[in-house]
């Protein structure tokens, strides 16, 4: 799967917008400390551990949980991010890395992220400028089994996916349907 996806851009086709709010893990409603709480509690010991979204990241920083992998674009609902999150998503221990990704799509460049940063020995944040809407789809293709990906679903809560073979399985095929250059 990997080598299939290293290299091309996706973008998400009108058509498919339904199954973007399927949940390929366990929806965690609301979006409090409290949820993440929850979500940390039945966490266990992932092989990474790989954080979509301004409000998820800031939420586990808060939860003195610094991911492996933390993927944001300071905003949330597609507008900017309150001072506090902004302030808030950053951590001393993240290595920045800054790359272009624009709504609805997942550019080769967030792949070559995800994928350098998989491999990293610190903890690594991708400041996306565009969105990071569809980042936690490479992420789950990328990431080892038994990685937890979490994600924010707006309006909702946060989603954990467990990350299994059949959920790359799924996810790949997702990717696949889409658009690719």
């Amino acid at each position: 799967m990997l080598k299939t996806i290293l290299g091309k851009t996706f973008c998400l086709p009108e058509s498919m917008r339904h199954e973007m709010r399927k949940q390929f893990g366990m929806l965690y409603p609301g979006d409090s400390i409290e949820t993440t709480r929850k979500m940390l509690a039945d966490i266990g010991n992932p092989a990474k551990l790989i954080v979509v979204g301004d409000i998820s990241t800031f939420n586990m920083l808060q939860c003195d949980t610094v991911p492996d992998i933390s993927i944001v674009d300071e905003k949330t609902h597609r507008a900017p991010a309150e001072n506090k999150i902004i302030k808030g998503i950053r951590h001393p221990d993240f290595r920045e890395v800054l790359i272009e990704n624009p709504a609805g799509c997942v550019t080769h460049e967030l792949v070559s992220a995800l994928t350098q940063a998989l491999d990293a020995d610190e903890p690594v944040q991708i400041m996306v400028e565009g969105e990071e809407d569809l980042a936690a789809l490479p992420a789950i293709v990328l990431a080892p089994l038994s990685s937890v990906v979490i994600y924010g679903l707006p309006d909702e809560g946060a989603i954990m996916v467990k990350v299994t073979s059949d959920v790359k399985t799924q996810i790949f095929g997702m990717l696949e349907r889409m658009a690719s250059e």
